[in-house]
């Protein structure tokens, strides 16, 4: 049985299309480099994060998000169209 799987939100470079090919290449990345028990069950590709004004990556909201739970307080939040970026990351 497992607990909690992870998942990776990712953000492309320039020039960078999202691909299945892509995605494989990145879920092994990890696993050799963190080793297999950090394999990312899922990564989605999004366009943004959402971040605060000090650039802290918000976290929480994205495990709210991504568990279709409410985000709770978002006022530290920069760019209220990143929480969307999330909601749409295929």
């Amino acid at each position: 049985m497992k607990g909690e799987a992870l998942w990776a939100f990712a953000v492309l470079g320039k020039g960078v299309e999202p691909s299945e090919a892509l995605r494989a290449e990145l879920i092994q990345l990890v696993a050799d480099k963190l080793g297999s028990s950090f394999r990312p069950s899922v990564i989605r590709f999004a366009t943004a994060l959402p971040k605060t004004r000090s650039a802290k990556v918000l976290r929480r909201a994205i495990r709210a998000i991504a568990l279709g739970k409410p985000a709770g307080d978002l006022s530290s939040l920069e760019d209220p169209a990143s929480l969307e970026a999330i909601r749409d990351a295929r």
